[in-house]
This record gives C-alpha cells, structure tokens and sequence, in this order.
C-alpha cells in the first residue's frame, strides 16, 4: 500500500506526560508529522488527530472493578486521557490508541479490561526479542489491518493486560493466537488502535499504521 506526501495540515497531539512518549514524537518526526505531546485536554483539542500511547494500566475503578492485579496506576493522567478522547469522539476527529490507548478507547466507549491475563507471559516486553504473531479477525476485510498487513503480521508485545468486553460500537479487527484482541476499529467514527507498538517495531513496518492514521483516517470517516 502507497501513500502520498504528508499533509501539512494534520497535526498529531500525543496525550501523555513528555519524559514518557519520546519514542513516540521520535517516530512521528521520523515521518514528517507534525506533533506535540501535552497533558491539556483542550490543548490536545487543537490538533486534527489524538494519539493516546502506551504506559501503566487503566484505574479499574473506571470500568467498574477493583484492582485485581493492576500496575503503575496515573489516575491523574487516566482522567485526562478520557476527557481528550471524549472530546475528539464528539468532534469525529482520528484517534489512534496504542497499547494502554487501546484499553482507554475501550473503557471509554463501555468496555472492560481483564486485569491479567493467564498468557501474559507471553505477551510482556522482554526486549526486541519478545514478538509474535497476529491474525485477520474480520472476514468482511474492509478493516485499516487486513489494509495494511493482510491476513497476518509479526509485532512486538509489552502488556499483560486486554480487552474483555468490548466497548460500544468496537469490533476487533486482529488476534493473537491465544484468542486476546491485537486490534480494535470503531464502526462509524474514525478511530483505531492496536495492542502492541508500531513506533519501536524493528523492522519499520509500524510506519504503515502511523502513515495511515494521519494520512487516510480524517474527520469523520469511518467503513
């Protein structure tokens, strides 16, 4: 799949605390995106396109659960990850979620989490070395992951938890062999995100999911 030059009117707002999400601007400088990384809510609003990144996992008590096995809880950046997500929601503005962003897309439209999963030693960072395999979910394959990688891809792999109950008007679009979500596609407005994390992929083929975030999804569109 081809993709034209960047537009110069996308602007990419990366939701999260800075010292966290250098990997993150690195990859989207590498690209030619214009991006700003913030902890407002309504700064992030200013940008066409919101991504939300990895980090600790998701305060249970947003989807309505005790902690059972959480780590590194920000509540406080939890809260403003969900306010700036609502916001782009409403606007139909692109969202890609990855890693912990998935989880929060998913909280936020409804969703659960299972707070540990009993494959998560397969699925921790245990260096570049640590991948594995997902597969096409969607028979329909009208979806951003059967566009871009097809019927399967090679990823990293750095969380122990995932989706439980899907949010809302998601589906998924890939799995891991084990059966846990890789990839999750809104229906109607233009958000995506995925499990693991296409900015440190060693081989560059995550470049292909963040191209096609500022490239192909815009306000509004959806399947």
């Amino acid at each position: 799949m081809t993709f034209s030059v960047s537009d110069n009117s996308v602007t990419i707002a990366i939701l999260g605390r800075s010292r966290d999400t250098v990997n993150y601007a690195s990859a989207l400088n590498r690209l030619h995106l214009s991006c700003f990384t913030t902890l407002d809510p309504e700064e992030a609003a200013t940008a066409t396109h919101l991504l939300l990144p990895g980090g600790g996992d998701i305060t249970p008590a947003f989807f309505g659960q005790p902690d059972l096995g959480s780590h590194h809880i920000d509540t406080e950046l939890d809260i403003l990850q969900l306010q700036a997500l609502e916001s782009f929601l409403a606007y139909k503005k692109p969202v890609l979620g990855i890693c912990k962003g998935l989880q929060v897309i998913n909280v936020c439209l409804g969703g659960t989490i299972t707070q540990h999963i009993d494959t998560a030693e397969s699925h921790k960072w245990n260096g570049a070395d640590q991948t594995h395999h997902v597969y096409h979910s969607n028979l329909a394959r009208a979806d951003f992951f059967y566009q871009l990688y097809g019927l399967s891809t090679l990823v990293n792999s750095a969380h122990h938890q995932a989706v439980d109950r899907l949010g809302k008007n998601l589906f998924p679009v890939c799995r891991a062999g084990d059966n846990v979500i890789e990839g999750i596609q809104h229906a109607f407005l233009p958000v995506i995100a995925v499990q693991w994390h296409p900015e440190r992929l060693p081989d560059g083929s995550g470049d292909r999911l963040l191209q096609y975030f500022s490239e192909s999804l815009s306000i509004g569109s959806c399947l």
